[in-house]
């Protein structure tokens, strides 16, 4: 369950990872609360707030960064998700990209997907102005300061750059010292979004690389050759101690999570977010 005011005590967290810590989670039959506290289940989705359209911007072909600006108080992390509802009920989930600032913004970056309901209508009918409602933010897979040390590998494909971009963003902005590894991989050069200001990054801080990978037949300098997960597992002859956010298909997901266990990263050091997409309900 979560805790949605008081924090639980620390017992009841024992095991969890330090984000859902963070977020006030914990284990039903553990908790023998100290305080009051007002809970709800961790899949009720609890309050939605709306939110309006402030600017589209195509940053390939088929990634359109959306930018969305809300009033009522609003707590997330970036990295985590979002559920998006159209006028007419539609519902998708995006990442979140962007750090918590005063503005009140948060930005999304949506793939157009082939017969999608949600992304094409994003892409085409969505307007400045257009009002969308929001759901809480949820989900494990962002930055937690604590251990600046630590190296952080991220690898991703397609849009799940935009969680990682904006955790990496995160991290530096909160002071982190140990090595940052950023691995985002494309069939083609298009699909590799965000490559100016992530090589002006990697020149500003020193501890942060990024490696852009293609895994199509396209041939090019200073891009990595494979997939972005092989590249990044390449990197590297062993992940412990380290802390690892991955974010694409599932499938790359599922596989590399085994590979950066079996590589000696923890359990609890690995944060992953799965793009899951159900063919039925584009």
């Amino acid at each position: 369950m979560r805790s949605l005011d008081n924090a639980p005590p620390a017992s009841a967290q024992a095991g969890l990872k330090d984000t859902l810590q963070q977020q006030n989670y914990f284990p039903a039959c553990l908790c023998r609360p100290e305080q009051n506290m007002t809970v709800q289940m961790p899949n009720q989705q609890g309050i939605w707030i709306q939110a309006n359209v402030v600017k589209k911007q195509w940053l390939s072909p088929d990634i359109l960064r959306l930018v969305l600006e809300y009033e009522t108080k609003f707590n997330f992390f970036v990295g985590q998700l979002i559920n998006l509802k159209r006028p007419d009920g539609l519902i998708r989930s995006y990442s979140i990209a962007n750090i918590p600032h005063h503005e009140n913004i948060l930005e999304f970056h949506i793939r157009r997907l082939p017969d999608g309901q949600f992304s094409t209508w994003a892409h085409d009918e969505l307007e400045i102005g257009m009002e969308l409602t929001i759901s809480q933010a949820q989900g494990s897979c962002h930055y937690l300061p604590g251990r600046a040390e630590q190296p952080l590998l991220l690898a991703g494909t397609g849009s799940g750059l935009a969680p990682l971009w904006g955790i990496v963003t995160d991290a530096l902005v909160k002071g982190h010292s140990g090595p940052i590894h950023l691995f985002h991989g494309s069939r083609d050069p298009d699909g590799l979004y965000l490559r100016d200001e992530m090589r002006e990054m990697a020149m500003e801080f020193e501890n942060f690389r990024y490696t852009p990978c293609l895994s199509g037949d396209t041939a090019a300098a200073d891009y990595a050759r494979g997939r972005a997960y092989e590249v990044a597992l390449s990197s590297a002859q062993s992940l412990k101690g380290w802390r690892v956010y991955l974010c694409g298909h599932p499938e790359m997901v599922k596989q590399t999570r085994k590979m950066v266990y079996l590589k000696g990263a923890s359990m609890n050091d690995i944060y992953a977010d799965a793009f899951h997409v159900n063919p039925a309900e584009k």
